[in-house]
């Protein structure tokens, strides 16, 4: 419980208060609130089932053996399995409107390879707000966050089987809860409300989680919590609804707290007025705090503001990280963790929704970029030459130098060369020393820009190791509040030396390096990655779809990600890149090459300083709807 100390000795208390897991930052003016019990972790569709059987219905059963209810019954071992047609369904009552948080299928063999998860209010009007285009059966946890995803009924509607049977599910899960409503007695006006934050690490870490209303008992855990990525700046909001006048705020931190943060409060969601900050004292004795990850346990925070607030919006403001031994007496921070985010007071509404989510663009694509290269050199006002140790460092462990030289970039029969070469330690970059040196070439500054559809044909080297690439990079990359992978990746086309394929992906928060949205396309037909091929995404607010030559080999909704993966960082500009990199981590993770050169063997280093390995580029284009 909270303490009820006078303020003169909440700072002799701040330690011991740390240690025990629980802090009191100031000292309540009336009785605590009471611990709400944790739904959190309720499936309120078994719940429906278990008091109304009637609740659930389907299209269909492929016998009294598989029935509806069985995925419903809270035993994993039963299961439905419907009639066998393409639109089959199933959907259960839960017996009241709720904020949706999350659904759960767990499917039998017989799965679906297409279907949607619909929410009503009224068992008849339904919106979709799960789609699946290539399922592969398998547990699914589709997270609605942040999308608005209220309403009383929840169906499954299958699209296409993947097999000749029916679709059959074990499991059925929902999660979620009823919004807290406006009051005028003081309640937790929060509750079950619409969560932000300027990022957060992957789906199952959404702020959505900091108001469903649970936390672990010893706030220890990977449930339940919001979980920013590993920067100071980072915050996390809550909607009431209304204007609501605020008295207290309870925060459920996981260990990795916040040292020193800010609570504000704000009428728009834009201008924020600070209410509450710790102490001098109090941010010293949490920082003081340092233990193993492994070791560590979270901190409640009661804050009792000294005056009531108004407003619509409260957040938490992070402005310093907890830290941990990483190995004593060596440290290291991590991002903000929070379980939950309690607001009390009177006032709220429980209409607060999310807004809507942005939808296809109108309007025709024309060209607003163009090069076909047939200048007599690299056309400056529309390009900038990168250079290791000047615009950027060395990454992937890659072996090249970049470099502003013609033996590395040039133009002719109009054609973008991008060429490596080889001389043994003779380039000096950026602190290092290189064997090779190659080119790169960006639209950073010259062209950036946000949706289209951006199309190279190009012509790649064959040969282990060899990287060339065509790809987009987030215009905020070198904000240090933003970075990699926050400011967005979108690789139209990688090829690390095999003459057969090429791969293309998304890298964001939650989908990043090895662990990217990505797909690999063999050329048909026998086609080689040596010959030329036009490669191309077309990016919209709602979608990135890849093709090699007009050929769909990639498409990724945003629905899907955010529902599955992480935060969408597609909605600011990108620039254009196109490189020719020499080993590193790409490569290396196929052909296991250790030595002379991690992912580059002595065939390839051979064939560079032979000469003649490059990247060849007809034209680029980006198209943009106007």
């Amino acid at each position: 419980m909270p303490s009820r100390t006078p303020r003169t000795l909440l700072t002799a208390l701040a330690a011991v208060a740390l240690l025990a897991g629980t802090t009191a930052l100031t000292a309540p003016a009336t009785a605590a609130p009471a611990a709400v019990a944790a739904t959190w972790d309720t499936d309120r569709a078994a719940t429906a089932y278990a008091a109304n059987p009637a609740a659930v219905t389907a299209s269909g059963s492929e016998n009294a053996g598989t029935a509806a209810a069985l995925a419903f019954d809270g035993n994993g071992s039963t299961r439905w399995s419907s009639n066998f047609a393409d639109d089959a369904w199933v959907r259960v009552d839960l017996g009241s409107v709720i904020r949706v948080d999350r659904v759960v299928l767990d499917w039998e063999a017989a799965y679906g390879k297409r279907y949607v998860l619909e929410v009503s209010r009224n068992g008849t009007d339904w919106t979709p707000f799960y789609t699946e285009t290539a399922g592969t059966g398998g547990s699914v946890t589709a997270h609605t966050y942040p999308q608005e995803v209220t309403g009383r009924y929840v169906r499954m509607r299958g699209l296409e089987r993947a097999t000749p049977y029916g679709y059959s599910l074990y499991s059925f899960k929902v999660y979620g809860g009823e919004p807290a409503a406006a009051s005028t007695t003081r309640t937790n006006l929060a509750l079950n409300h619409p969560a932000y934050s300027n990022l957060y690490q992957h789906a199952g870490n959404s702020p959505a989680f900091v108001t469903d209303g649970g936390w672990p008992a010893n706030l220890k855990g990977d449930s339940t919590r919001w979980s920013s990525d590993w920067n100071a700046d980072r915050w996390v909001s809550v909607d009431l609804g209304a204007s609501s006048t605020i008295s207290s705020v309870d925060l459920y931190w996981e260990s990795a707290y916040a040292v020193d943060y800010l609570l504000q409060v704000s009428d728009d969601n834009r201008t924020w007025r600070t209410v509450y900050q710790p102490s001098a004292a109090e941010v010293s004795a949490r920082r003081a705090n340092v233990q193993a990850p492994g070791d560590a346990a979270g901190l409640h925070d009661t804050v009792t503001l000294p005056t009531p607030a108004t407003g619509r919006y409260v957040r938490m403001l992070g402005k310093e990280r907890r830290s941990f031994y990483n190995p004593a007496p060596y440290t290291a921070q991590f991002g903000y963790s929070l379980y939950e985010f309690q607001v009390w007071g009177t006032g709220g509404s429980a209409s607060a929704a999310y807004p809507a989510l942005p939808g296809e663009q109108s309007g025709s694509y024309q060209t607003t970029f163009f090069d076909d290269f047939t200048g007599t050199a690299l056309d400056r006002s529309k390009w900038r030459v990168v250079r290791t140790g000047s615009e950027m460092g060395s990454v992937n462990g890659e072996s090249q130098a970049y470099v502003d030289s013609t033996d590395n970039i040039r133009t002719e029969n109009g054609e973008l060369i991008l060429r490596a070469k080889y001389c043994k330690g003779c380039t000096k970059a950026g602190g290092g020393t290189y064997d090779f040196t190659s080119g790169r070439i960006d639209t950073n500054t010259k062209f950036d820009f946000s949706y289209g559809k951006v199309s190279a044909r190009m012509k790649l080297p064959v040969g282990d190791g060899f990287w060339p690439a065509f790809w987009l990079l987030g215009s905020n990359v070198d904000d240090p509040s933003v970075s990699w992978p926050a400011s967005g990746e979108t690789d139209i086309m990688e090829n690390i030396g095999y003459g057969d394929w090429t791969s293309s992906a998304l890298h964001g928060p939650g989908y990043s390096a090895d662990g990217n949205i990505g797909a690999r396309q063999t050329y048909p037909n026998g086609g080689r990655a040596d010959q030329w091929h036009t490669y191309s995404v077309e990016w919209t607010p709602t979608a990135m779809r890849f093709y090699v030559d007009d050929r769909l080999v990639q498409e990724t909704t945003r629905n899907k990600l955010e529902s599955t993966r992480g935060k969408w960082v597609f909605d600011h500009n990108q620039y254009v890149i196109l490189n020719l990199a020499l080993g590193g981590a790409y490569p290396a993770g196929w052909n296991q090459v250790t030595s002379p050169y991690w992912g580059l063997p002595q065939s390839s280093v051979d064939r560079i300083a032979g000469g003649g390995v490059q990247a060849e580029v007809d034209w680029v284009r980006v198209e943009q709807k106007r």
